[in-house]
């Protein structure tokens, strides 16, 4: 095929896909060492690490090895989201941590239980068509209270350090959203011969 002809399929916007997303049960035990990691997540060292140095570092990584390695370490379930900027629409790369809710997977606005949203929160509300783990996907908050206490209960068993956020967020007057993904057809996009794709730049949490 000429090479002016030359096209390859991409998700919308250049959002990519990828194999499936690894499985995570909330209701699996947790082990010693995953309960020791998130201590050490709690910690002042470990907050200060999170906040000025994984942000950035975090989905550089996670992208460089194709969503194998993240500041998770396999302890903690990990996993790339692309988001468009809700403003500018240009494409944002934040690790979060997820866990599987039946089909859905779900993920946890908590920012260490800071007094505003994340910023890639604000983007998937803005622009709910997304990719997790490579995979498209579609965002929706969950807004029903009864249904937030169910999904609270599986999140504090993979991340206990999530209803210490929840107090101190409630303190500061937010509450923290929960997010549930839910897949979608992805649709394809022809990119010519020579073109490439539009730089990514990560964004804070």
């Amino acid at each position: 095929m000429p090479g002016a002809d030359r096209r390859r399929d991409r998700c919308r916007d250049g959002l990519s896909v990828s194999p499936a997303l690894k499985h995570v049960d909330p209701n699996r035990p947790r082990g010693p060492l995953k309960r020791a990691y998130a201590a050490l997540a709690n910690t002042r060292l470990g907050r200060f690490f999170s906040v000025h140095v994984l942000w950035k570092l975090d989905p550089l990584v996670m992208r460089a090895t194709g969503g194998r390695l993240g500041s998770g370490l396999g302890l903690i379930p990990t996993g790339l989201l692309e988001t468009r900027g809700a403003k500018s629409g240009a494409l944002r790369h934040n690790t979060v941590i997820y866990f599987h809710d039946s089909e859905r997977v779900t993920i946890v606005a908590s920012k260490l239980g800071m007094a505003k949203h994340p910023a890639w929160f604000h983007n998937l509300v803005a622009n709910p068509d997304v990719a997790f783990g490579g995979a498209p996907m579609r965002a929706s908050v969950v807004a029903d209270e009864t249904e937030r206490e169910r999904i609270w209960i599986l999140a504090d068993q993979v991340f206990p350090l999530y209803a210490t956020y929840r107090r101190e967020a409630a303190a500061a007057n937010r509450t923290i959203p929960i997010v549930q993904l839910t897949a979608r057809e992805p649709d394809a996009v022809i990119v010519a011969a020579g073109e490439e794709p539009s730089s990514i730049e990560p964004s804070s949490r």
